[in-house]
């Protein structure tokens, strides 16, 4: 891979009824339905509005043989209209229930956490080496006979793996990291290798957006290894809804596709599926831009792990690299100098005038030619006056920085000025691989200057900006380089707006927490409450408690695992009923859904989280 040139990861085509994914085809688009599998007539109606968003697989919940056979009957009423997207059958729990599914959906997803393991308890197993391989041949001997099935129906195969399923078996082997999803993942790949079953596609998601990340890297890794180059279907899960769903699932998926990988993928909103797919759609397209591109020269700095990266080593200075949490640049140039209270910039550049009022907690930064020494205020420097730092006695300096324009004379000066503050910019096609390729020689000079990275748009809608400015950030957010944000927006979005999508940013990519964190599904037919209206409810009292992550599941298959890392957990355990858990522990189980938020606030309070 080269990780400053765009290139898609060559992968074998997989035909999931007339829609092939993979190879040279383009990005697929899915989602899923959240109507009750077994209501025809919902499913249908709701499929064609995902289908005219520009939906090319859907997905459809099978928990019982009753859903599965049910498929029958949505496909035929699809197909007798003309519509002929492809079905996949969702499966947890019941291998048999995947065995009637794939008589009638074009694919069938299985989950390896829980198709033959039993579901997740997080006890704490041993195996011996014996032990453990006989526990293989257990999946070996109930797998096979399902991928026959699927050969003769010519059915696909998605091997799902979700962070929060994995086996009881894989976690007391490998523990909860990215290691042990891929060997989840492994397992069942072996055998469709050794079964010359070739119709598979994987999925190997989070909520996690670094584990998310990570795992997908090293799972290309590990397959490259062994000779395969299966399709990958990409996605965050429990995203969550409006921006944060927007901004997280950018991140993630964004930045894998930076790197070409990925062959269809999922935004997963806890909102009508039909939204998803705008999306989805945005944000592939935005990448697939990149094809083509004027090439970027670049060489990868020793030590760098691009499977487990690290946080570059950098020297602070005052609040900016070294340890501190990323900052957040904004500019007020223009009359609006409007701030959010709560979500307000840690610096804002002024220009050549400062404002006549000052916010409290802010710095400030000024043209270095009409800079004065005041308090927070911080002189800027043209790349073309390098010479002109050292002129200037200030703690804190700032050097608007051109990628293409790092050289002797810049590193020199850099070297003998630890106290400036590189804001990158990029004006290429693929600004993601020159700020990598800018960074990655910095390491290599054995520069600690910390970076703040320039992204500039012209976007005239705040999801269009969410989007694309969280896809520009993924890897360099993941690959530790990320010392500073700075977004630029030439259009109508508003400066709050602005400015809470670079929080935004940084809080989905685990870098800086600013406001609470809520880790929701999207809802299936499984869901078992009314999840977008409790979602809205649960936000609306908990959105002051910063730093706190509160999990909103519909079910309980990714329930407590999704939110292993999640302070407080709302999971639907039965129709009209709602468990709520404390971590991983269920602390009151089968509330009425009517009392579960009051009591979930309750239970906030208790436990002294409530402010």
């Amino acid at each position: 891979m080269d990780l400053f040139n765009y290139a898609r990861r060559e992968s074998k085509v997989v035909n999931v009824g007339n829609v092939p994914m993979g190879g040279d085809n383009p990005v697929r688009l899915q989602s899923m339905t959240n109507t009750n599998t077994n209501d025809t007539e919902a499913c249908v109606s709701q499929i064609y509005r995902m289908v005219e968003a520009g939906c090319e697989y859907v997905r459809l919940t099978t928990q019982g043989i009753r859903e599965a056979e049910n498929l029958r009957n949505i496909n035929a009423e699809l197909r007798r209209n003309g519509c002929m997207v492809p079905l996949v059958a969702d499966v947890h729990f019941n291998p048999h229930v995947a065995d009637v599914a794939a008589n009638y959906a074009e694919a069938v997803r299985i989950n390896p956490g829980n198709y033959e393991d039993p579901a997740r308890t997080f006890r704490q197993l041993t195996y011996t080496d014996e032990e453990y391989a006989l526990e293989i041949q257990r999946i070996r001997d109930r797998f096979i006979p399902f991928l026959n099935i699927c050969k003769e129906n010519h059915t696909a195969v998605r091997i799902g793996v979700n962070h929060g399923s994995l086996s009881d078996r894989i976690m007391s082997r490998y523990g909860d990291t990215p290691a042990g999803m891929v060997e989840s993942c492994m397992e069942f790949l072996r055998i469709c290798k050794e079964e010359k079953f070739n119709e598979v596609v994987i999925s190997i998601k989070a909520s996690n957006t670094v584990v998310m990340v990570q795992t997908v890297r090293l799972l290309v890794n590990v397959m490259e290894k062994e000779e395969m180059s299966f399709p990958l279907h990409l996605g965050v899960t429990e995203a969550g809804d409006g921006e944060d769903g927007r901004i997280k699932s950018a991140l993630g998926i964004g930045a894998l596709l930076s790197d070409g990988i990925g062959d269809t993928i999922r935004v997963s909103l806890s909102e009508a599926p039909e939204n998803e797919i705008p999306v989805a759609k945005k944000l592939a397209d935005y990448i697939s831009k990149r094809q083509g591109h004027l090439y970027i020269p670049g060489d990868v700095a020793e030590g760098f792990n691009y499977e487990a990266p690290a946080r570059r080593k950098t020297q602070a200075v005052k609040n900016i690299g070294g340890t501190n949490v990323p900052v957040v640049i904004a500019d007020r140039m223009d009359d609006n100098k409007e701030l959010d209270p709560v979500l307000h910039p840690d610096y804002i550049y002024a220009g050549r005038v400062l404002p006549e009022h000052r916010e409290d907690g802010v710095c400030y930064i000024l043209d270095a030619d009409v800079w004065e020494d005041e308090k927070n205020v911080f002189p800027a420097f043209n790349y073309k006056d390098t010479i002109a730092i050292s002129m200037i006695n200030a703690d804190v300096k700032f050097l608007f920085l051109p990628c293409i324009m790092i050289n002797e004379e810049v590193i020199a000066c850099l070297k003998y000025h630890p106290e400036v503050v590189i804001i990158a910019q990029s004006d290429h096609t693929n600004r993601v691989g020159e700020h990598r390729a800018f960074v990655h020689q910095m390491m290599i000079e054995k520069l600690m200057n910390p970076v703040v990275f320039f992204q500039h748009y012209a976007e005239q809608t705040a999801e269009d900006l969410q989007i694309k400015a969280a896809a520009d950030m993924g890897a360099l957010v993941f690959d530790g380089f990320t010392d500073g944000l700075y977004i630029h927006n030439n259009g109508p979005v508003s400066h709050a707006i602005v400015d809470a999508t670079a929080f935004g940013i940084l809080q989905a990519g685990r870098l800086r927490t600013t406001k609470t964190e809520y880790i929701s599904c999207p809802g299936c037919g499984r869901t078992l409450y009314d999840l977008q209206t409790t979602i809205a409810r649960i936000k609306a009292v908990t959105s002051q408690l910063k730093g706190l992550k509160i999990g909103i599941m519909g079910c309980i298959v990714n329930g407590p695992g999704e939110m292993a890392d999640a302070d407080y957990g709302y999971v639907g355990a039965g129709p009209g009923k709602v468990s709520l858990y404390k971590k991983k522990e269920c602390v009151q189980r089968n509330i009425p859904a009517e009392e579960a938020v009051d009591r979930l606030i309750e239970l906030i309070k208790a436990n002294g989280d409530w402010k």
